[in-house]
């Protein structure tokens, strides 16, 4: 490896193995080890994470970069149990950019952050030459507080089963269309939603939640391989009950994408013990953002650290971690 690529970015083999080899060989630390969507830190209270923010185009049907970014940043602390809290923003300007675009991001971040019941506590603002940068770049951090302790991807065990909470490959598929600027006939629109109402909710119900994690780049073959992975497990999964969009499917079909490794804002994985799943399946479908959650797996002892794809005619195949270029700029 002499020069990054668009492929280093994509969530998926190529992105680890940069991440690995690189940043982690150098930054080595405990807590940086865990691999975890957020950082547990000060004696397992606060969660800490950070993100930055490229996508294009900047608006899109279901969002835009502003509304991405505080999703972003706050699902992530979501999935580590952690209501989002203070959060910080920086933001590189390409000279030139309308100031009525930057308005409607910025309301667009603030409308999220009142969901997540979160501030911008802090914040950094560069204007670059135009061509410097292609339009506006965003970064987000942020701090929440743990309200439920012990989540992570390295608690899984055999047996435990695999809930997604929604429909899966949404965002990716529609920033493809709207970039190519393709003209299909259909309401595809990105899955970009805020998670923590959701996660407070299996939090009130006392549902004991062994792993989380939104599938954002790389999608949902990412988050599983990097589980099976990290806890060293074979996660089997029934392709039939994945929930996809027949939208979604069709844009699949026509370009030969793989749902699996198509980007969603919107959407989580879940693991949980057999005896947890039917209340924490009911509670999920009870609520707008998770309506289409579904038991898509089970943990066994199959292949370690592989994750197995059962198809409806009895086949079965490697969904591996995906590589190359995948779809750029999608968040």
């Amino acid at each position: 490896m002499k020069t990054i690529g668009l492929a280093h970015g994509n969530g998926g083999e190529e992105n680890g193995r940069l991440i690995e080899e690189l940043f982690y060989r150098h930054f080595q630390n405990e807590i940086l080890q865990q691999a975890e969507d957020a950082a547990v830190i000060e004696q397992g209270w606060l969660a800490f994470t950070t993100d930055s923010f490229t996508v294009t185009p900047l608006f899109f049907k279901g969002g835009d970069i502003g509304k991405l970014s505080i999703c972003g940043t706050c699902n992530d602390l979501a999935m580590m149990g952690a209501k989002p809290k203070y959060l910080t923003c920086a933001v590189i300007i390409e000279e030139g950019f309308e100031i009525s675009n930057l308005e409607k991001i910025v309301l667009s971040m603030k409308s999220e952050l009142e969901k997540n019941g979160a501030v911008i506590v802090s914040g950094d603002t560069k204007v670059v030459p135009k061509g410097s940068v292609d339009r506006i770049f965003i970064n987000t951090t942020g701090i929440g507080e743990i309200r439920y302790k012990g989540i992570s991807s390295n608690r899984i065990s055999q047996s435990d089963l695999i809930i997604v909470s929604n429909s899966i490959g949404r965002h990716g598929a529609s920033i493809f269309l709207e970039r190519e600027e393709m003209e299909f006939s259909t309401a595809l629109e990105s899955d970009c939603q805020s998670l923590w109402p959701v996660v407070e909710k299996l939090i009130e119900a006392e549902i004991p939640i062994k792993a989380m994690r939104d599938a954002t780049r790389g999608g949902v073959a990412a988050v599983l391989n990097e589980w099976a992975k990290q806890s060293d497990i074979c996660i089997e999964v029934e392709e039939e009950k994945v929930p996809i969009s027949r939208e979604v499917q069709g844009v699949c079909e026509l370009l030969g994408f793989e749902p699996f490794t198509l980007a969603n804002e919107g959407t989580f994985l879940i693991a949980v013990d057999p005896k947890d799943a039917p209340k924490a399946l009911k509670l999920l479908r009870s609520m707008e953002a998770s309506s289409m959650a579904e038991i898509i797996g089970e943990v066994t002892a199959g292949y370690p650290q592989k994750v197995l794809l059962k198809t409806p005619y009895g086949t079965s195949r490697f969904l591996e971690l995906p590589s190359g270029e995948l779809l750029p700029r999608i968040c």
